[in-house]
């Protein structure tokens, strides 16, 4: 519940505090002083588009707070942490700054947030109702929503599985046309394909053969220049002919050390180290001999690996840079020929899917309409008793669900995607079902139904639409609602009946109402007023909270257009005798 509206800087307002509560709240004043501000408020709160144009003419931004009770919303306190506010003794601040530049801000619980956050938060707090709204009643999906609310858990659970289905049907049925459609395509990819896999396939490389095949043509190419490094590098370490050579050098070192061993120990620790190295020289001399003996000239090994290696570029210059790409290549269009060559099985596998989807969808579809049928029934009598309360004693509501045939296909496997098969006849369908949802209104005894865009008037539109509201109160999880000025074109009786369906309306919700008929003024638990001051524009006091002397002098202004009239404040002081009888 929203427990206060404070509004700084916006259109006519400088500064004003509304206090909220609980039951029907009305807001009343002359013309041009800033009611609608009051819904412009809540709507800028609600995360509505922003509008530079509103901000007050000299100011620098406009700002408008809400001061939300959330011990009685679920999910408000866990929505408002999860946006990184905090929620003190069960209350919660929302606030939506807009500059006179047209930048905004939106925070929710002291925490800056997009305006997409605060819209998230406070949206489900509060349904706003205006003029426009009267229009919106007009809309088949709007009067196909509000029969899916009524209803309840009887249309919502067929209605999730049905939109469930359905997007899996749209998918199901997209892929296989995907599939069809491009069955060429795919038969030439795999033919591609195939051609590269047999090719791989009857060279058989081995990973990382490339590489070991490139460094023994290295080696084999220069076998003669290697064998003659390694035996000279082998005379070099010890001579077979008597020459100089690396062991003999460090022999002789060594000998020079151990004779002066005696007269130092660190002479001898130096000899052991040059006899270590005797043993590591005489270790590696032979290690090159080896070498240098197992070195062969093998031209037709040459050869081999030559034409190998060729036949190896010849793969990675199509299918990779190494032979280990070119392997992960045909690894890669294996699994790829699998899924082509089971093209046809693909689409028999989707067609089945499809039949048994729209099979269930179908069922589905039967489920949801029967549920919608049974649930306009009865919206019909209740919004047609509700009309009776509200001064249309002999109008009738009716709550039309049907479907559009569609033409049976000349091939049923073969349906087109609007089409479905439910029962024994083709119907439209769509996303949310087979049903098209229409209000029909006979104002008057003996005259036939008609639409509501075609046989109803702008008073009786406010009518039909509050009593619709009315009726989807105990469904409706909405905590607050708000209506600017939808009693427009009602007066006498009906406003009476209006303002009093607008209290009973309020036993169930927060009720806040703008309005200029002291008829349905009479009835509200709180009102507010919002005054002029005497150069056109409204103090920081504007919007003022009265008391009983104060709401008949209001409703006497609001019934004689002037004040201090002793006819309109005896009037007015039976408006409210009979309200409060009520």
């Amino acid at each position: 519940m929203i427990e206060e509206l404070r509004i700084s800087s916006l259109g006519v307002i400088d500064s004003s505090t509304l206090e909220l509560g609980p039951g029907f709240t009305v807001v009343t004043g002359e013309t041009g002083a800033g009611k609608t501000m009051v819904v412009t408020a809540l709507g800028l709160l609600l995360g509505g588009r922003a509008d530079s144009g509103a901000v007050r003419a000299g100011a620098r931004q406009a700002r408008i707070e809400g001061v939300v009770r959330t011990d009685r919303l679920d999910g408000l306190a866990a929505a408002v942490e999860d946006a990184g506010g905090e929620v003190e003794d069960d209350v919660v601040v929302l606030a939506r700054n807009v500059s006179a530049e047209g930048r905004s801000r939106a925070y929710v619980g002291g925490a800056g947030v997009p305006v997409a956050t605060l819209a998230e938060v406070a949206e489900p707090l509060v349904a706003v109702h205006g003029q426009s709204d009267q229009h919106r009643l007009l809309k088949a999906t709007t009067q196909r929503a509000a029969l899916d609310v009524y209803a309840g858990e009887a249309v919502a659970e067929p209605l999730a599985r049905y939109r469930e289905l359905h997007e899996r049907l749209v998918g199901t049925e997209r892929a296989l046309a995907e599939v069809v459609a491009t069955a060429r395509e795919r038969a030439r990819e795999a033919d591609l394909l195939r051609f590269g896999v047999e090719e791989i396939e009857a060279v058989a490389p081995q990973p990382g053969e490339d590489a070991e095949l490139a460094a023994e043509e290295a080696r084999l190419g220069h076998a003669d220049t290697l064998r003659t490094a390694a035996e000279q590098a082998r005379e070099a370490l010890s001579s077979e002919h008597g020459g100089p050579d690396a062991l003999a050098a460090v022999a002789a070192a060594r000998g020079h050390l151990d004779g002066v061993r005696e007269h130092d120990p660190e002479a001898g620790a130096l000899a052991d180290r040059v006899a270590e190295v005797t043993y590591l020289l005489s270790d590696l001399a032979a290690d090159v001999a080896s070498y240098a003996s197992g070195i062969d000239t093998d031209p037709a090994r040459l050869a081999g690996v030559s034409e190998r290696r060729a036949v190896l570029v010849a793969l990675t210059r199509k299918y990779g840079d190494t032979v280990d790409a070119v392997l992960e290549w045909s690894e890669q269009s294996s699994r790829r020929l699998l899924e082509l060559d089971s093209t046809d099985e693909t689409i028999e596998r989707l067609t089945q899917a499809r039949v048994g989807l729209r099979t269930e969808l179908a069922d589905v579809a039967a489920t949801l309409s029967a549920a919608r049928r049974d649930a306009a029934e009865r919206l019909s009598v209740a919004v047609t008793g509700e009309l009776t309360l509200l001064a249309m004693p002999h109008a009738r509501v009716e709550v039309q669900v049907r479907d559009r045939e569609a033409p049976a296909p000349a091939d049923p496997d073969e349906p087109p995607a609007d089409a479905l098969l439910v029962g024994d006849r083709w119907v439209r369908f769509h996303s949310h079902g087979v049903d098209e949802v229409e209000m029909l209104l006979a104002a008057n005894t003996g005259s036939e139904p008609r639409p509501l865009n075609k046989g109803a008037s702008g008073g009786e539109l406010s009518r039909v639409m509050l009593a619709v509201e009315v009726c989807l109160a105990d469904t409706n999880p909405v905590p607050t609602f708000v209506f600017d000025e939808v009693d427009a074109g009602v007066g006498g009786a009906a406003a009476v009946e209006i303002g009093r369906r607008l209290a009973a309306l309020a036993r169930h919700a927060q009720v806040v109402v703008v309005t200029h008929l002291p008829q349905v003024a009479a009835f509200a638990d709180r009102h507010v007023v919002v005054e002029k001051s005497s150069d056109g524009t409204v103090s920081s006091s504007g919007l003022t909270t009265l008391d009983d002397a104060g709401r008949e002098q209001e409703l006497s202004r609001m019934l004689a257009g002037l004040a201090g009239s002793d006819s309109a404040l005896a009037h007015a002081r039976e408006l409210l005798e009979m309200a409060r009888a009520d």
